[in-house]
């Protein structure tokens, strides 16, 4: 069953990581992009293989909004 998730990626001088905030578990790091995001997949679909179907149906449920805000530094 697919499952849509929240992925949020960041680069820094070291490459980039990626983490899901629905499953605190589910983190990686890679060189690229393209690497992080099939790690990050990869990494959330064996999370997921490890979860009771109940757990599974409930993550399904939730939904996570996100937005960018534009701040001034004082």
């Amino acid at each position: 069953m697919p499952y849509k998730v929240n992925v949020i990626i960041e680069k820094d001088e070291n490459g980039y990581f990626a983490y899901c905030p629905e499953f605190k578990e589910c983190q990686t790091k890679g060189d690229s992009l393209e690497e992080v995001k099939t790690k990050i997949k990869e990494v959330i679909e064996l999370y997921l293989e490890t979860l009771p179907d109940d757990e599974r149906k409930e993550y399904q449920s939730k939904e996570i909004l996100t937005t960018m805000l534009e701040v001034q530094d004082s």
